[in-house]
């Protein structure tokens, strides 16, 4: 699990009814939360499928890709040469050109925004078919476009899509159709030999407290029934198999995690 910057936002943004004022208080100083937001991806050696990419965060020119709006609505606050894409990949000993398949949880621009590593190459690039529709629809006609850019959203990658609820996309890994955040969204399950069950679940959660006291996002959720559905299903899921749930943005989740890495992989 690698970290791949950080950006900052509104905490309204996030978890629903935050920063909102109340009557009661209305007459009390207010100052609106932020949080700063890790985004991250995961190196994936498996024994028969090869080196796996999930996800790919942000342009590594963030602000002149997402342009002066954006860039001031979630700003990119952290940001090192260890950060860039290629650079994290190469931290584990491996190369990006290594890479034999890149899994997307969705297409938002802070999870998608690196794929022009792959363009040019023949790399499977899987996301979930309303997904791939859904993106393509919004940049086409300017519906939700801001969180989609046409910059990576390229004819000529190896587009692959997957149209099941649930896919064993390869011996230990699943992957499952989880809208609510977005039409197409896609968590990731990983059985570990030692460690057990992992569930990454890319933005269904930005921060913990969406999954931990069942609180959709604010600004960000496009479908909330379908939002509860799938956040049901991942506390099936973690019940069942004992799971240990990895949202999409937690600073204090990604950061136990990696305290716990040490740099070494997750086992």
């Amino acid at each position: 699990m690698l970290c791949l910057g950080y950006l900052e936002a509104d905490e309204a943004w996030l978890i629903r009814g935050a920063n909102t004022s109340l009557k009661s208080t209305e007459n009390e100083s207010f100052v609106n939360k932020r949080r700063k937001l890790p985004m991250y991806c995961l190196l994936i050696e498996h024994p028969k499928a090869g080196l796996i990419l999930w996800e790919t965060g942000g342009d590594k020119e963030w602000s002149k890709a997402v342009g002066p709006h954006i860039d001031d609505v979630f700003p990119r606050v952290e940001y090192g040469p260890e950060h860039d894409l290629a650079a994290a990949i190469a931290s584990t000993g491996h190369d990006i050109k290594d890479v034999s398949n890149v899994i997307l949880g969705h297409l938002h621009l802070d999870h998608a925004g690196g794929l022009g590593y792959f363009k040019g190459t023949q790399v499977p690039i899987w996301c979930q078919e309303l997904e791939l529709k859904s993106a393509f629809m919004c940049v086409a006609t300017g519906m939700d476009d801001a969180v989609y850019l046409k910059n990576y959203l390229d004819l000529d990658l190896n587009w692959k899509v997957v149209d099941e609820r649930k896919i064993d996309f390869c011996q230990g890994i699943t992957l499952h159709h989880l809208p609510g955040h977005t039409q197409g969204l896609m968590g990731i399950q990983i059985n570990l030999p030692k460690s057990g069950c992992w569930i990454w679940t890319s933005d269904l959660y930005h921060v913990r407290e969406n999954f931990e006291t069942g609180t959709t996002q604010g600004y960000l959720a496009r479908d909330h029934h379908a939002w509860f559905t799938s956040h049901n299903r991942i506390k099936r899921l973690e019940s069942r198999f004992g799971a240990r749930i990895i949202m999409g943005h937690d600073p204090t989740v990604c950061q136990e995690v990696w305290d716990e890495q040490k740099g070494e992989p997750i086992m």
